[in-house]
């Protein structure tokens, strides 16, 4: 049997002028995107941006309209797809399954599903803090305990690749923080993660890469950094400066403003009682700090947020078509 794991070093996933139509409506435009072995990658966008056709794409539910799709190094219309789908996991939206099984029931269903052994079981519904509520009916399960169950089968037999549609969904702040910690430790042994959340804030911190969807086709790639950097976003310098050391401050902060620049702007500064708010390009942030610090007794930086990244290649998408 040819073995469906990616080789060192290959692409995961790998799509090239992938497109999807629906009759006469056009849901992908000639996707271009390769997701490498072993990273958290996030696919983000609106609401019929295309993630969803994307997904099931991927997971082999439907067959490109044009283009070539590469899963786990086979062809998804291919054959020897039905033995590399077996090394995919996949957590819907809204996990759904028999109400009157108990948690353990759903998993060993999922498990002879999935040709995996039962005796697999007990140490994922641990890993998931679902042990203590095993053996009680689903029906009896809160929303965030469902979306425990539901990861617990997408990780059913050590997937190579596991594709995660808005899983934290009902889960409480621990639950996250639990949530995430499990998808460290699946990452560590070398699977790739491949996860969509409208929750940007939630994942800006924990992908390796991302892309955002607009009208079905990729606005943007790369990594939260390339992607800031690509919009030239300008971030904040907050300083807390006492009365004494504000003028000395400001004819620092002046100097700086004062510099040639490239084109973004000069920093800008609002004033209000000991607090400095600066907004500049990141190309001027250390010249920033470095006129403010001396002054302050309290400094911070914040970097433009992935919903600020998201929201700003939205509307220049928007506005080039």
């Amino acid at each position: 049997m040819t073995s469906t794991h990616v080789e060192p070093g290959g692409a995961a996933v790998s799509l090239a002028g992938v497109g999807q139509r629906f009759g006469a409506v056009t849901a992908l435009h000639e996707v271009t995107l390769d997701i490498a072995r072993g990273e958290m990658f996030g696919l983000i966008g609106h609401n019929g941006a295309g993630k969803s056709t994307l997904f099931k794409l991927m997971l082999g539910l439907i067959t490109p309209s044009s283009g070539t799709l590469h899963v786990l190094g086979q062809p998804t219309g291919a054959p020897a797809f039905r033995q590399a789908r077996r090394r995919i996991g996949y957590l819907p939206e809204n996990f759904v399954t028999y109400d009157n099984l108990s948690g353990r029931e759903v998993l060993h269903l999922f498990a002879d599903l999935k040709r995996v052994p039962r005796t697999a079981c007990p140490a994922l519904l641990e890993q998931v803090g679902l042990a203590g509520a095993a053996d009680r009916p689903v029906h009896g399960y809160s929303k965030g305990m469902r979306q425990r169950l539901g990861l617990a089968q997408a990780l059913l037999g050590e997937p190579d690749l596991i594709f995660l549609d808005e899983p934290t969904n009902g889960l409480d702040p621990q639950g996250i923080a639990d949530f995430y910690a499990i998808l460290r430790a699946v990452r560590a042994r070398g699977a790739t993660i491949v996860i969509t959340s409208h929750i940007l804030a939630e994942i800006q911190d924990r992908v390796d890469r991302l892309v955002i969807m607009h009208g079905g086709r990729i606005a943007a790639q790369g990594t939260l950094a390339q992607l800031r950097s690509g919009m030239a976003l300008r971030l904040g310098v907050v300083a807390t400066i006492a009365e004494p050391d504000q003028a000395a401050a400001l004819v620092a902060f002046a100097a700086v403003a004062a510099l040639p620049g490239d084109g973004s702007g000069a920093p800008t500064l609002e004033r209000e009682g000991t607090r400095f708010d600066v907004r500049c390009a990141a190309a001027d942030k250390l010249a920033v700090l470095a006129a403010l610090l001396p002054h302050a007794r309290d400094i911070a930086l914040h970097e433009p947020t992935l919903e600020q990244v998201f929201l700003g290649y939205g509307g220049a998408y928007a506005g080039s078509h």
